[in-house]
């Protein structure tokens, strides 16, 4: 029979030993480098927050307003399809894009990598940061008028020659994220591009992540836009605008 002397004995040595680790690793944690914030360098405003000066798009959707862009519908006031203000100062390829934006109503999103349809005026075709009034799309990496859903909120995908795309893995659960957005209220995006490498973020959470392998399908440069979206009505409003060439 183990006698009670000997398991007072090791229930104290267990004790102290769990009282030794704790010890080690609050002092770890007091002498572990903390990783600082990253100092934002080498960005240049591309949006003067007083005019239009460098953009462009159907004029009666889009003004300035307390220095933001404003690109607002109404039910009597729709365009013939989605149409996008459109950055004329580029088409960047690796960049870091963040801006400020506010969404009232149906659906907006920012445009990247794209290209101006030829036969449509004002209208693009490619990467998108997807938003809408109920937070179904906001955060995901959708393209328009091309293959659609890339990378919804909390996705990590990727998309091989000529295939769709595929889950790779998750970047945090979509409900969750959804919390971290403000409807109607200033939030802050992130866009990171590089090479075949898209990153999205949303007040400091990724949000989703795109590796795009589909030659055919993906852009590694193109044209800076801002959507107004045809249907019910909305009001998007972006200030802020910096950009980053890498």
């Amino acid at each position: 029979m183990i006698s009670r002397t000997f398991l007072s004995s090791c229930f104290s040595l267990r004790f102290l030993c769990v009282l030794c680790v704790s010890a080690l690793n609050a002092l770890y944690a007091q002498r572990a480098p903390m990783v600082p914030p990253i100092e934002e360098t080498g960005y240049q405003a591309i949006f003067d927050g007083k005019s239009l000066a460098g953009w462009e798009g159907d004029a009666k959707f889009w003004r300035v307003e307390n220095g933001a862009i404003v690109g607002q519908t109404a039910t009597d006031k729709q365009p013939v399809q989605n149409t996008f203000l459109i950055w004329r100062g580029g088409k960047p390829a690796d960049f870091e894009l963040k801006l400020q934006f506010k969404l009232t109503g149906f659906n907006s999103g920012i445009q990247f990598r794209s290209i101006e349809l030829p036969d449509i005026k004002f209208a693009m075709k490619g990467y998108q940061a997807d938003m809408d009034g109920v937070q179904q799309f906001t955060g995901q990496i959708y393209e328009e008028r091309g293959r659609g859903f890339l990378a919804m909120r909390g996705q990590f995908s990727y998309i091989g020659e000529g295939k769709k795309p595929a889950l790779v893995g998750s970047v945090g659960d979509s409900e969750e994220l959804k919390k971290l957005i403000k409807g109607e209220d200033w939030n802050d995006l992130h866009l990171i591009a590089r090479g075949n490498t898209i990153i999205q973020m949303l007040n400091g959470r990724i949000t989703s992540m795109l590796i795009d392998d589909d030659t055919a399908g993906r852009r590694l440069d193109g044209l800076i836009g801002i959507q107004v979206h045809l249907g019910p009505p909305m009001k998007i409003e972006a200030r802020n605008i910096r950009l980053k060439k890498l």
